[in-house]
């Protein structure tokens, strides 16, 4: 398998580097970089500009708003933005409910709704987890019961990312109670902005607000915001997640923090020293960029495998257990960088703005909150114990 670029998208990884000093406002850029905090503001403003480019929605139809880019391109793409600190996508449109609506909504649903996401008129949050059901999703217990022209939605969604500026929610509901668990699921839009659907934010350890509990209490959904047929969610869902896992292991964005630890470690001391220069920290810059040369062939493998029309096979848990095992060694080495001036706790040196003294360096203040919130990454998009099952069954046979 021949994994170089063509000169086509050489070109076309060039026309994106030439974007991106002007493309890309700087006050994100540098948000991203330090590792402050993100408002809807700052994510909206930057779709907007990646969709006027053609490049919010490249992987979707053109008749829906898509762009021709290719799957290899599209990976260009998204490996030279993430390398520029460009933001991580609210992909809970973009990347999974937009696939589902144009596959499987109606013509009415896709009218109405694929405009906004591309806009970025709606924000939407995914409605699956569940206290008691996270990684076992078909047992989720919200039900929607049918009532007239309406489905009447009682239940509580956890771990439910931007659910507190979101505009609406797709969500799983069970719909019948008596069959199997998979087979009684209905795949339903909310509209976030009515009464009974209250959001509780859940304050993570390093003081950030990303996820949120809602409750849902005799919501009323309309029955043409059903997506396909009634118990047949679950199809949906399985489609969704195929989608999620695209580009999962982000391999731009730790190439970004890998050239940010060497920056720091340039600037570090040790024993006389740069940090930068002591052998046995070398040694360790060394393993992470063989693990991410390696992980980066992993997924071009995969893109092309795309490219050709096979669907996304056990490659992306690889992918998703091996990146978020990276991002989380570059986080931990970046902590041991700075030593004891990561320890702090300074959740308001998270926001922009922020100009009092800093304890330590100035870039250390973000560090150990930053670490801290790596640690999820194991857990979000399917936890890496549940990839090691898919390996298992899927590659092993076991």
């Amino acid at each position: 398998m021949d994994l170089n670029f063509s000169e086509q998208d050489r070109a076309f990884q060039q026309e994106v580097r030439d974007f991106i000093p002007d493309g890309l406002p700087a006050d994100i850029q540098e948000k991203m970089k330090k590792g402050l905090k993100m408002r809807r503001e700052d994510f909206v403003r930057w779709m907007r500009i990646l969709a006027g480019k053609g490049w919010l929605v490249p992987e979707w139809p053109e008749e829906y708003g898509g762009s021709p880019l290719t799957p290899v391109q599209r990976y260009i793409l998204t490996e030279e933005l993430t390398r520029a600190y460009a933001p991580l996508l609210i992909n809970q449109g973009v990347r999974m409910v937009g696939p589902v609506l144009y596959s499987f909504g109606t013509d009415e649903q896709k009218e109405k709704y694929l405009p906004r996401i591309i806009n970025s008129d709606d924000i939407w949050c995914q409605g699956y987890s569940e206290p008691g059901s996270g990684s076992d999703l078909a047992s989720l217990q919200t039900r929607a019961v049918r009532d007239g022209d309406h489905y009447i939605v009682n239940g509580t969604k956890t771990w439910t990312s931007h659910a507190h500026f979101a505009d609406r929610m797709f969500c799983l509901c069970r719909t019948d109670p008596d069959v199997k668990f998979q087979e009684g699921i209905s795949f339903l839009l909310i509209d976030m902005d009515q009464p009974g659907v209250e959001v509780k934010p859940i304050i993570m350890m390093e003081g950030t607000h990303h996820v949120n509990t809602v409750y849902l209490t005799d919501v009323k959904v309309p029955v043409e915001d059903l997506v396909g047929e009634e118990n047949k969610g679950w199809t949906y869902a399985k489609f969704l997640l195929s989608h999620e896992r695209i580009g999962i292991a982000k391999i731009g964005y730790s190439k970004a923090q890998l050239g940010k630890l060497k920056e720091i470690a340039a600037l570090q001391p040790s024993g006389g020293a740069r940090l930068i220069d002591d052998m046995d920290f070398a040694s360790k810059i060394a393993q992470l960029e063989i693990d991410l040369d390696s992980l980066q062939h992993t997924e071009l493998r995969a893109v092309m495998a795309t490219a050709r029309g096979d669907a996304p096979g056990p490659e992306a848990s690889v992918l998703k257990i091996k990146g978020t095992e990276v991002a989380q060694s570059i986080s931990n080495l970046l902590m041991q960088t700075v030593d004891y001036y990561s320890a702090p706790f300074i959740p308001e040196a998270m926001e922009a703005g922020w100009n009092e003294t800093p304890v330590g360096p100035d870039y250390a203040a973000t560090l150990g909150a930053n670490y801290f919130s790596t640690r999820k990454a194991s857990i979000v998009g399917g936890t890496n114990e549940i990839q090691r099952n898919i390996i298992a069954k899927g590659v092993l046979g076991m």
